[in-house]
């Protein structure tokens, strides 16, 4: 008997982080949204069943977005018109309250299902979205978990799930309320990365009908997709460089995927075509952000770097040594990740500035035994920072640590060349949101803290330390001089 199989073209993208502009590489464009969504309405126009999913964290990386607060990237994506969009940890940067009045200017459904009020555990978000295309339902649900999610540590009324196994949890609960629409395919839309992906689905029943992970958060790019559990799990890299794109086959008798093909398509002059509408409505933004962000802020000494953030970087070092010595710390952990560009300088204008730094925290000073900084170091180098997607920090000055790679542990601490004493006390510094989850990523409680003095917030933004330093020094330097060294 002839099985009744429908085509549908998924295009899906992850962590555009406002990458609007196109660039010019070897002589030809790269990148960019009016490109992006010129391939998007030329596949729309070839194909008749086209959906196009965003996995989370449209939001940040650009002045564009950073000036309008995410507005204008709503204003850009209304334009490309995306099927279905979950959110990712990115898109709360600007508060929850300002992540659901963006959700009302957005023309296209935002889903996500375990934010929730503690009060009521009423969800902020739809944690579905089923679309009906050709006579197909495609049931999509969004997922992010607590540990990447920064702002509901901030509002005690604001809750998330935990983890991968509450994820689950919650999947299964939607995918078993649901199985009586006839649901022709179910894709997850995650931002956990593409390792929280792959446990995921270990943990989903085959007879939730789960198909497929469209993943974010980790920036992986993948040569085809993972199977696990015969889930299908992918993830395109970042930026508006690629796009995902799965031609399927549904076997819409039996409710499943027939045959599938994927690849990554580079967006690129040579086959994609410029959207104009959305080109003129980009430059628009940039028009007004250039008059502000083009003034030069200082020239450092050379261009320096920050190629990776779980190593010490020269970027890092000045960072953290800038803090230390203007706010009187004995030591600055500043976070690495707090720096999101690969290089700064020589010449630095407002924009390299704000793109480099958009995070704009508090600095709040706490007092710490030797025993406890040891700990809190311990802390830092147990977590899995190899991977480079846990939180690590640049030291100032002064501060040494030795990690023993083959051991995978902290050798030795020194602090001006001195052993570290257990019982003296010491002055830290941590960003606000560093210092709001000390527990989880030092080990030490803020009680633990105040047991030896009153925590004081010594900076209200941590930009302004920094812009004022640049600003008032010309031909700033630094060169990584081994405060973190890694033996065998």
């Amino acid at each position: 008997m002839d099985r009744n199989l429908k085509k549908l073209t998924l295009l899906h993208s992850n962590d555009m982080h406002g990458d609007f502009m196109a660039e010019n590489i070897d002589k030809k464009l790269i990148g960019g949204v009016s490109m992006l969504s010129g391939y998007v309405d030329q596949v729309r126009q070839q194909e008749k069943n086209t959906i196009y999913a965003i996995a989370g964290d449209m939001f940040r990386g650009s002045v564009i977005d950073s000036e309008y607060k995410g507005i204008s990237t709503i204003e850009i994506m209304n334009l490309i018109s995306p099927d279905i969009v979950t959110i990712g940890n990115h898109e709360a940067d600007y508060g929850i309250a300002h992540l659901l009045f963006i959700e009302k200017c957005a023309k296209f459904p935002i889903i996500n299902a375990n934010l929730y009020i503690k009060t009521n555990h009423a969800r902020l978000f739809k944690p579905y979205h089923i679309i009906d295309i050709d006579g197909m339902k495609i049931l999509f649900i969004g997922i992010l978990t607590e540990e990447i999610i920064a702002q509901t540590k901030q509002d005690s009324l604001i809750g998330s799930i935990i983890d991968v196994y509450e994820a689950a949890e919650e999947v299964g609960h939607i995918c078993n309320s649901y199985n009586n629409v006839d649901i022709d395919m179910t894709v997850l839309l995650t931002h956990i990365g593409f390792e929280e992906d792959k446990k995921l689905a270990t943990l989903l029943d085959p007879d939730w009908g789960v198909d497929m992970i469209i993943g974010g958060h980790t920036h992986t790019l993948l040569d085809q997709p993972v199977q696990v559990n015969n889930i299908l799990i992918v993830q395109v890299g970042t930026g508006t460089d690629q796009i995902g794109r799965f031609d399927i086959e549904i076997d819409t008798d039996n409710n499943c995927i027939d045959s599938w093909k994927w690849r990554a398509v580079p967006i690129d002059s040579s086959n994609c075509p410029v959207d104009h509408d959305l080109e003129n409505l980009i430059l628009s933004f940039k028009k007004e952000t250039d008059k502000k962000y083009t003034r030069i802020i200082t020239r450092f000494a050379r261009k320096l770097t920050h190629p990776a953030r779980n190593m010490e970087t020269e970027l890092g070092d000045l960072c953290a040594d800038i803090l230390k010595d203007c706010l009187g710390l004995d030591i600055m952990m500043f976070a690495s990740g707090s720096i999101r560009s690969k290089a700064l300088g020589p010449i630095v204008r407002y924009q390299d500035f704000t793109e480099c730094f958009p995070y704009d925290d508090a600095i709040h000073r706490l007092k710490v035994t030797g025993k406890q900084l040891r700990l809190m170091i311990g802390t830092i180098f147990s977590r899995d920072f190899m991977t480079g997607h846990t939180e690590f920090y640049q030291f100032s000055h002064g501060l040494h640590v030795k990690y023993s790679l083959s051991g995978k542990t902290v050798t030795e601490i020194t602090f001006e060349n001195e052993p570290l004493d257990e019982k003296r006390i010491y002055s830290i510094g941590l960003q606000n949101y560093h210092f709001n989850s000390i527990d989880d990523f030092m080990g030490i409680s803020k009680r633990d803290a105040e047991a030896n003095a009153p925590i004081k917030t010594v900076s209200t933004s941590c930009c302004d330390v920094l812009m004022e330093a640049f600003t008032v020094n010309s031909r700033l330097d630094r060169k990584v001089e081994n405060r973190i060294q890694f033996i065998e």
